[in-house]
């Protein structure tokens, strides 16, 4: 879809990120009554305030969108190999929308892998940005099992327990997304630019803030919400009692997504909010074999083990190509595939978890290799021809 006809939804979502804050339920209800194009058409045009905008707020946002660039923003994206992706769109994730009035405008999207398959499998892994050394080693820990047993591991980006969790599951040549508080060409906090240029290239970087926004502390909290709704649980390493990754914890919660903790000292005041979520609702676990069992059994977010959910026939070309590239009776390294395929590891190992998601393939250690389910799959189909 063009985005320069500015009564697309692209055009239009586009320009509403540059004018409306991340979680604002009042304009996402706008959005929901009289629709995206709607909302931004009688703002560029000035005209009258929505029902619940007092004249000031009404004044701030004309302001706004009176310096909204919708066309430089795509094209600046466009140069920093960015998406944007929003409702309605073959990649976004439905699982956002269980945010209601706060789901996300829509988001930008750095890095190959498609967002929608990759979130089907994932669990988030946050905590306390000054961490100890035991938070550090279990957030590491925990993502390399889960990035290892074909998990996908998100956070977000921060210094402490987020860091960690990313490099934990980097290290295993795992999948691992960060959700960024600021413009995705814009990496925060700026130590971890080299992290997150490795996350972009062999994971993905995603945010709801316009190229070259930069963060503060609502987005911070705001931003919190989007990791729990895209992944089947949270597991909190270390939290303070005012900690900002227990927001995430309870709006997982409040979600119906599982809630998980990682005990620590009952002296070390990091621990604390940890404990405090163990008393109430959350789940104690301890390595990542615990998690996966949490959220490997959570109803209808996580169907019962079966064949292929798409035929082969509907995969995208260089997902068949991979699957293809995948030995018939034995696991191979992502390295190995890649090469049968004709492709980069990285992009090999993007399609890999992209497959896993869908029944396809599993991981065992270092190799990955076709399910029983897609076996059958294959020999049925050809019996079909």
């Amino acid at each position: 879809m063009s985005g320069d006809d500015p009564d697309t939804e692209l055009f239009a979502r586009v320009f509403l990120t540059r004018v409306i804050e991340p979680g604002d339920e009042v304009a996402g209800r706008w959005v929901r009554e009289v629709g995206a194009v709607g909302v931004a058409r009688r703002l560029r045009d000035g005209g009258a305030a929505f029902p619940g905008a007092s004249e000031k707020r009404w004044a701030g946002l004309l302001a706004r969108a009176g310096r909204a660039e919708p066309e430089r923003d795509l094209a600046l994206a466009r140069e920093a190999g960015v998406r944007f992706v929003w409702p309605g769109a073959v990649e976004w994730p439905g699982v956002l929308d269980d945010l209601g009035d706060a789901r996300p405008l829509g988001l930008w999207v750095r890095g190959r892998p498609s967002l929608r398959m990759w979130v089907l499998r994932s669990v988030a892994v946050v905590g306390a940005r000054a961490c100890t050394e035991y938070g550090a080693h279990m957030a590491a820990t925990l993502a390399a099992g889960l990035a290892e047993r074909g998990w996908v591991v998100v956070s977000g980006g921060a210094y402490g327990v987020d860091g960690a969790a990313h490099r934990g599951a980097l290290g295993a040549g795992g999948a691992t997304v960060a959700v960024l508080a600021c413009g995705v060409d814009r990496p925060y906090p700026r130590g971890h630019t080299e992290l997150i240029g490795r996350i972009a290239e062999q994971g993905l970087v995603v945010g709801e803030l316009a190229p070259g926004e930069h963060p503060t502390p609502s987005r911070f909290i705001l931003r919190n919400r989007v990791i729990a709704a895209l992944t089947r649980g949270t597991v909190v390493v270390e939290a303070a009692y005012r900690s900002g990754s227990l927001v995430t914890a309870r709006a997982a919660q409040r979600l119906g997504r599982h809630t998980m903790g990682v005990p620590g000292p009952a002296t070390s005041g990091l621990s604390a909010g940890v404990h405090e979520l163990l008393r109430g609702e959350a789940v104690l676990v301890t390595d990542a074999a615990e998690v996966v069992e949490q959220v490997g059994d959570i109803g209808e977010l996580a169907p019962d083990r079966r064949g292929p959910v798409l035929p082969r026939d509907l995969l995208e070309p260089g997902a068949r190509r991979v699957l293809a590239a995948l030995p018939a009776r034995r696991a191979a390294t992502a390295g190995e595939i890649a090469r049968g395929a004709q492709t980069a590891e990285d992009d090999a190992i993007a399609r890999l978890y992209e497959l896993r998601a869908l029944g396809y393939v599993e991981r065992h250690g270092d190799g990955w290799k076709l399910t029983r389910q897609a076996m059958i799959s294959a020999r049925s189909g050809r019996g079909a021809c």
